[in-house]
């Protein structure tokens, strides 16, 4: 009797803990399980993520092409993904003290790509950037373009506070009430904004859509359809990646995805960095 006693009061005792911690519980799963939610979140912090299972991604070194990461830097991402209305959202989290966002020579920026196929087939691309016939898309993320779009401005005094800057030639004082005139100069001495190059300038999105196949193929995709916001605290970086759901995709039919980080103190920019081989998306 005594220990039939002892039992019960150690099963609720173990009932109550689990009660207790359960909304602390994360819920790891092995492959990336995209939930229906009711709404879709450009926010990390939304509190939609709270019902989406996370995978947790291991990073892998790219040692296949120049120039190669050889040495481990970031360890993994983890990642949640909900469906609604005809959209994706992923959400990657990764550690990450020191912030990197502010672009100039040999400073390389954070950064973040999600790439699926472009086509669900039976034989996925290659996951290094696809591979000929066989494209992937690629929405990549920037930190220094999120500092942008979140209003910090684009010229010399913000991105390098202790240069001493006397004028700009477009600020000439006869320039003031000529405001065609000005905005020729500012383009004369802005070259690449002057030639429609999508990358300068300020940003009203901080992330670009590309295509690929295969490693030294990476060209811009032909519209622009991810969205989303990165934040950064000091554990690390959480951004979201909004974009159309892949062509096809269902409960019945899943396909791939994959992963990058780029951590701007160790270096990694252009195919320097941390990345995933093929990961099962499933629609639940």
């Amino acid at each position: 009797m005594r220990h039939l006693v002892l039992i019960k009061m150690l099963t609720a005792a173990i009932a109550l803990f689990l009660s207790a911690n359960c909304g602390n519980t994360v819920m790891t799963t092995p492959e990336v399980h995209a939930i229906a939610a009711d709404r879709i979140t450009l926010d990390p912090d939304d509190s939609v993520w709270e019902n989406a299972p996370t995978h947790i991604a291991k990073l892998i070194l790219q040692d296949l092409v120049e120039p190669r990461q050889m040495e481990p830097t970031t360890a993994e991402v983890r990642v949640k993904a909900i469906t609604k209305d005809g959209q994706i959202a992923f959400r990657m989290e990764w550690s990450d003290d020191t912030l990197n966002d502010a672009p100039g020579p040999r400073k390389p920026v954070d950064a973040a790509a999600v790439q699926l196929p472009a086509v669900i087939q039976a034989n996925a691309p290659a996951p290094q950037m696809g591979e000929q016939g066989m494209t992937v898309e690629i929405a990549y993320w920037r930190a220094d373009w999120q500092a942008s779009v979140n209003g910090r401005p684009d010229g010399i005094r913000a991105l390098h506070p202790n240069a001493s800057v006397d004028h700009h030639p477009y600020e000439a004082k006869p320039l003031e009430n000529n405001e065609e005139a000005r905005r020729r100069a500012e383009l004369r001495y802005a070259p690449a904004k002057a030639l429609g190059n999508v990358r300068s300038g300020p940003r009203e999105v901080a992330f670009e859509d590309l295509i690929a196949e295969g490693p030294g193929t990476l060209t811009p995709a032909p519209a622009r359809h991810t969205s989303g916001i990165g934040k950064w605290s000091d554990t690390g970086w959480a951004v979201v990646f909004v974009r159309p759901i892949p062509n096809g995709f269902s409960a019945t039919r899943p396909t791939q995805v994959a992963f990058a980080v780029w951590e701007g103190t160790h270096g990694e920019a252009g195919s320097r960095k941390m990345r995933t081989g093929w990961i099962n998306l499933l629609a639940k």
